[in-house]
């Protein structure tokens, strides 16, 4: 209860304060290529229950994924040159404030994963799956996208046993830094 009266006593205002930015974005996302200015898709959050998160879309809309399951990776066609910008900036993320006020999401926890990669922490690390999912987390603070799937799972069972608000405070004054260290934005290629 604590902690998503937290939640909403900083999503709701900055959502307001944002509003101007996300216009900004929007028209830019629409001046470039066709498609919506959002993307929307299922991911698993708490309780591995199903929802829908919210991004602003950094992809060529309807193009289909290269790889053989969903994986990012920084040369991929599909990247729009303002999701480019978006993706380095983790400005393409901020719609999910929305998330954090339907309740689906919090400020901070564990990323919401794709399908695949949800059915496999599913199986390898429940324990992850009994906090909201976040925004930003301990694993996006410290590891990003530089170790495998299941050392980045092993920071969110982590962040699940060790939750507190001081532990939440500690993770939102550690991400602008580690959004400017633009370190791990993508996985490491694979020899």
């Amino acid at each position: 209860m604590v902690k998503r009266l937290a939640d909403l006593l900083v999503a709701v205002p900055l959502c307001v304060a944002l509003l101007p930015l996300f216009a900004v974005v929007a028209v830019a996302i629409k001046l470039e290529s066709r498609g919506p200015a959002f993307f929307v898709q299922g991911r698993r959050g708490l309780g591995f229950r199903p929802f829908l998160v919210i991004k602003f879309r950094s992809l060529q809309h309807r193009q289909p994924d290269p790889h053989g399951r969903y994986e990012m990776q920084a040369d991929d066609p599909r990247i729009t040159r303002v999701g480019r910008l978006l993706r380095m900036t983790s400005i393409d993320e901020l719609p999910q404030l929305l998330n954090v006020i339907w309740g689906s999401m919090s400020l901070v926890g564990p990323r919401p994963l794709v399908e695949w990669e949800s059915q496999e922490a599913w199986l390898s690390h429940r324990e992850r799956y009994q906090v909201r999912p976040g925004i930003t987390g301990l694993s996006q603070t410290t590891v990003r996208n530089a170790v495998d799937l299941s050392a980045r799972l092993d920071k969110d069972v982590e962040y699940a046993r060790r939750w507190s608000l001081l532990l939440d405070l500690q993770i939102l004054l550690r991400t602008p830094a580690a959004l400017v260290s633009k370190g791990g934005v993508y996985p490491e290629p694979r020899p």
